[in-house]
């Protein structure tokens, strides 16, 4: 009987890192359907895990963002040579990343060369950012054998990420919202993301916002407010200015509840965030906002009849501030976003025939 190959993958933390390393198992997946590939991840990218078909067992890790924690790394990994996996991908470039699948004992280890990690990974791969400038380039890339990857990474379409759902779990989560499928059916949806875990440079102005909800308003939508506790002070800013009444699930919801909620809405207008990503691993039709950021670098994974990007050609950007390094009384600051219209997304919208 074949042995069934099975893979540890090390996550990164962010939410749409999180998205584009499913494209990377799905590229495994698409060379040997048969493995099994567990992750590592914290425990808050377990409703992610939960509705990626490729994932075969979500192994929390203990450990805080930042942390090192030498001795429980030691013995996590020890405790996972268990598992018997035959590789492991280890897409942060951290040095601490790399420690569990090394004390493991896992034979094959794989990843980007990065913080002093000679001896920790022993297929060690050397970065060409001209060759891979964008991170799911990079991490699907890490699938295909030294010297193949090039080619076959470059020559072939990057495969989106995709979550599957669930209708008992989406009814479930109207059901606690108070949201009546009936009254669901007749409605026109937009969901308003105006957070972003990185920092300010990446959210359009509230005001900008407000404008906007206030025009889709008047073309019948409905407007669903997503985002997390941490970006109150926004969405309180966006329903100040706003005439037009919106559902707010800011702070009340879980990750699970938001995948959910998105499941069922016509269409997204969202900053470059987490929530971006899981829209369009949705199959919604996504408006996209950027400022310090870029596309060249983490694109919105959508097919272009559902996705409209609107950003600005600015000397200044992509700065990839978390803040925008110009100061208050500059006349240039986050320019980026404010010079990015409420008509401009609203026609954007339109393009997106979500009417």
């Amino acid at each position: 009987m074949t042995k069934v190959k099975k893979i540890l993958i090390i996550a990164p933390s962010w939410v749409g890192d999180m998205m584009m390393a499913q494209s990377l198992m799905m590229a495994i997946k698409q060379h040997n359907p048969e493995v099994l590939i567990d992750v590592l991840a914290p425990s808050w990218t377990q409703a992610l895990m939960a509705r990626m078909p490729e994932v075969n067992q979500a192994i929390i890790s203990p450990f805080k963002h930042g942390e090192l924690k030498l001795m429980a790394r030691i013995k996590l990994g020890q405790k996972l040579k268990a598992n018997q996996y035959d590789e492991a991908y280890i897409l942060p470039n951290s040095f601490k990343s790399a420690l569990v699948p090394f004390f493991a004992g896992i034979a094959k280890r794989i990843g980007w060369c990065g913080e002093a990690r000679f001896g920790l990974l022993n297929d060690m791969r050397f970065l060409d950012k001209q060759t891979y400038p964008l991170m799911v380039q990079r991490f699907c890339a890490l699938a295909y054998p030294k010297g193949e990857a090039e080619a076959e990474a470059l020559g072939k379409k990057i495969i989106h990420p995709k979550l599957r759902h669930s209708w008992d779990q989406i009814n479930k989560t109207l059901e606690q919202f108070g949201i009546s499928k009936a009254v669901l059916a007749k409605q026109k949806i937009m969901a308003i993301c105006p957070g972003a875990e990185f920092g300010p440079s990446k959210r359009w102005p509230a005001t900008h916002f407000s404008q906007l909800i206030d025009k889709l308003g008047k073309q019948g939508f409905t407007i669903w407010l997503l985002a997390s506790e941490k970006d109150k002070e926004i969405t309180e800013a966006i329903l100040k200015h706003s005439e037009e009444n919106c559902l707010d699930f800011t702070g009340k919801t879980s990750l699970d509840q938001v995948i959910d909620l998105l499941s069922v809405v016509h269409g997204v207008v969202t900053n470059d965030s987490g929530l971006m990503h899981v829209a369009c691993a949705l199959e919604k039709p996504v408006v996209a906002i950027y400022g310090s950021t870029s596309t060249d670098f983490t694109p919105p994974l959508s097919v272009p009849e559902k996705l409209e990007v609107l950003q600005l050609a600015l000397s200044c950007r992509p700065c990839f501030k978390r803040s925008c390094p110009f100061p208050l009384e500059n006349l240039a600051h986050h320019q980026c976003m404010k010079n990015i219209q409420p008509d401009q997304v609203m026609a954007a919208v339109e393009r997106l025939c979500v009417f």
